[in-house]
């Protein structure tokens, strides 16, 4: 049997979090817009010795994003509660993880698993729903692969579904296995069974076809009035 993925999958509300973000180049930009793209109010302070502009641009239309620019200082770890190591420096990642071990703060360190509290996964969003996809930091070119796969497969109305199951549970009355036998109807018909059918649009089916067999059978009276 293989080894098994031992990672603890937990989805985040980062903007009620302070987070650090070290470093300002290529990495800290590919750090930030992951953040970003999940959680787009979240504070983030980004502290470096310079900055590319493209991450400048960022920090510009997001009012929750402070620039520090000089170098790092263990006192940053003060304000935060979750940080992100992306600078270029290997031993500065190393003074930062030893600094935030004591103060008990997670940190992810790019490119560097052995020193991680937890890694970025990647992701697949279609409105409300969000899938999360680990390799245990074995191989990122294979969870984009995946992501790639899902993105493809999963179709943009599932958002949709989402709303509808969230309305249909709401107005769902009754102890839990009424609710459990009125959904069953609901979704019966994506399940090959009989499809849901509306009291209403069953009220009125019942009518019409009663109205149906009433001028079935006086018509067939007529005709048995008739002569030879």
């Amino acid at each position: 049997m293989p080894d098994q993925n031992p990672l603890f999958p937990a989805f985040l509300k980062l903007e009620n979090l302070r987070v650090l973000l070290v470093g300002g180049g290529n990495v800290g930009l590919e750090k930030l817009t992951a953040i970003l793209r999940s959680s787009p109010n979240t504070a983030v302070t980004i502290v470096s010795l310079a900055f590319l502009p493209e991450l400048r641009a960022v920090v510009a239309s997001h009012p929750h994003l402070r620039l520090v620019e000089r170098g790092w200082l263990e006192t940053d770890l003060d304000a935060a509660d979750i940080v992100f190591a992306a600078t270029d420096d290997p031993a500065l990642h190393r003074r930062i993880k030893a600094a935030a071990r004591p103060r008990r703060l997670l940190v992810n360190v790019a490119d560097t698993p052995d020193l991680c509290d937890f890694y970025l996964s990647s992701v697949v969003q279609k409105g409300q729903l969000k899938v999360a996809i680990s390799t245990n930091g074995k191989s990122p070119t294979v969870a984009k692969r995946v992501r790639a796969v899902l993105e493809e497969t999963l179709p943009d109305e599932l958002d949709e579904v989402l709303q509808q199951m969230t309305v249909i549970r709401g107005r769902l009355a009754g102890d839990f296995a009424a609710k459990v036998k009125a959904l069953n109807a609901v979704t019966a018909g994506l399940a090959g069974g009989r499809a849901y059918e509306a009291p209403a649009t069953r009220k009125w089916r019942r009518v019409a076809l009663g109205a149906l067999v009433a001028a079935g059978a006086l018509l067939a009276r007529q005709l048995a009035k008739r002569p030879e």
